[in-house]
């Protein structure tokens, strides 16, 4: 039997059951969505999946990942890690310095020109004078007689009452350099320096 005959004889049979008589193979209608799922799996395993010998930070209870170590204007350094953020060295910033205005230079044998040549004595510089001009100019404008009826407090520091200056002299009322001695006494034992004592004026209203 010749090949084209026995070709046209399958051909036949396969018309009598109802087959495809092209002779091209047909893909089953699942294979397809099949396909594609492997597809996407294997894309998704190689994204989360880390390279070989790289690290995969877990660490158990108590453990730390070693970091860099960061400083910034070397006020304050720390050891930051991926995973955990450790300070180091504890953080110091400075005061905000509490100072006043600029007095100037006082008159030759005033009040203020007895507190100046007082506070140079003690080591103490312009800007603690500045302070004190601005304290006393607040409480009492630097009068010896300055009297405040309310209080009872007098003088340039405003002693309260006034007959405490007498610890250091018995003119504490007529005499600038008494009270001033003894105002600067009394800022040196509750606020150290006369800036000391205008913060807190500056803060309470008064000191």
């Amino acid at each position: 039997m010749g090949t084209n005959t026995r070709a046209g004889e399958i051909r036949a049979m396969r018309r009598s059951a109802g087959g495809d008589v092209s002779g091209r193979h047909r893909r089953a209608s699942w294979s397809l969505p099949v396909f594609a799922s492997f597809v996407t799996f294997a894309f998704l395993a190689v994204s989360v999946t880390p390279p070989l010998g790289s690290p995969a930070y877990a660490y158990a209870p108590g453990q730390t990942k070693e970091g860099q170590t960061l400083a910034v204007d070397g006020a304050y350094e720390n050891a930051a890690g991926r995973d955990g953020f450790t300070v180091t060295e504890q953080v110091v910033v400075p005061a905000a310095s509490a100072g006043a205005p600029a007095a100037g230079t006082p008159d030759p044998g005033s009040a203020q020109a007895i507190a100046y040549s007082m506070l140079q004595s003690m080591g103490l510089g312009d800007s603690e004078y500045n302070c004190l001009v601005a304290l006393w100019d607040r409480e009492s404008h630097w009068n010896v007689y300055a009297y405040n009826a309310s209080s009872g407090a007098y003088g340039i520091p405003q002693a309260l009452p006034g007959e405490k200056m007498a610890a250091v002299a018995s003119d504490w009322a007529t005499n600038a350099a008494t009270q001033i001695t003894w105002g600067l006494s009394y800022i040196s034992g509750r606020y150290d320096t006369p800036c000391g004592a205008w913060a807190h004026s500056e803060e309470k209203g008064w000191y």
